[in-house]
C-alpha cells in the first residue's frame, strides 16, 4: 500500500508517525497522503527536531495557501484550462493536482525534494491525474503558460524567485500567508481567504490569512 510505503519513510524522521489518505476541507473532491491528523507533535524530542531542520517533510502537510490556491484554481478553472503549468515547490502536489482536475493540458510538479516528488505522484495517482515530475526548475524546457506557487516565501531569500517567475511565464499566481506588506510589481492581490495547515500546527493567525498575488506579464 502507498500509504505503508510512505509512512516508513516519515517514520525514520517521526517514528511515531503513519501517512492517511486525507479529504481537503476547502477542496473535498481531493484527497492527500498526510501525516496522521493526531501526530502527537508535544512528544518531539531535540532528535527529532534536529532531524526535521535538516530533512523537513513539507509534502506531509497541505499547508493553508496550498489550499486556497486549490481552490481558487477550482473556482476559476479558465486560469489553467488548456495550459501548460508549472506548479513550483510542489510538496504534496495539491495545487498542480487542483490544475490538473480543472483541464490544463499538461502539469509539472516541480521540487527538489525527491521523497516529495514520489508523494506528489501517489497522490496525482489517487486523484486520476498525471503530472510530469521535474527535480529543477531550470532544466524545464518549452513554453509555460502558467507558474502557481504556494508557501514558498517562508524565507526572504526566496523572494528573489518571483521575479525568474514573472520573466519565465506570462502569467503567474502566488499564494502566500508569511509576507506582510507585499509590494512586488507587477504582482498585485486578487483575493484573499482564511484558512489553517492540514494537519492542523494551530498555527497563529496571522498565518492563516492568506493572499493570492497575480502577475501578468
Amino acid at each position: 500500500m502507498v500509504e505503508k510505503y510512505l509512512s516508513v519513510a516519515v517514520q525514520a524522521l517521526l517514528p511515531a508517525a503513519r501517512i492517511e489518505a486525507t479529504p481537503l476541507p476547502l477542496y473535498p473532491a481531493i484527497s492527500l497522503f498526510l501525516l496522521n491528523s493526531d501526530f502527537p507533535q508535544s512528544k518531539l524530542d531535540q532528535a527529532n527536531i534536529a532531524s526535521l531542520m535538516e530533512n523537513p517533510l513539507y509534502w506531509v502537510f497541505c499547508w493553508a495557501s496550498g489550499q486556497v490556491l486549490a481552490q481558487f484554481l477550482r473556482d476559476n478553472p479558465s486560469r489553467v484550462r488548456g495550459k501548460r503549468v508549472l506548479d513550483f515547490g510542489c510538496g504534496s502536489g495539491v495545487v498542480a493536482i487542483a490544475a490538473a482536475l480543472n483541464g490544463a493540458r499538461e502539469v509539472i510538479a516541480c521540487d527538489i525534494d525527491p521523497l516529495a516528488l514520489q508523494a506528489a505522484q501517489h497522490n496525482a495517482e489517487l486523484n486520476g491525474v498525471t503530472l510530469t515530475l521535474a527535480s529543477d526548475f531550470s532544466e524545464v524546457l518549452g513554453h509555460i503558460d502558467v507558474i502557481v506557487v504556494a508557501d514558498v516565501l517562508y524565507d526572504c531569500e526566496n523572494l528573489a524567485w518571483l521575479k525568474r517567475f514573472s520573466d519565465r511565464a506570462q502569467q503567474v499566481l502566488v499564494a502566500d500567508s508569511r509576507v506582510k506588506d507585499f509590494d512586488y510589481p507587477p504582482y498585485v492581490e486578487i483575493k484573499r481567504s482564511e484558512a489553517s495547515t492540514l494537519p492542523d500546527l494551530d498555527e497563529s493567525s496571522e498565518f492563516r490569512d492568506v493572499r493570492i498575488y497575480w502577475a501578468n506579464s
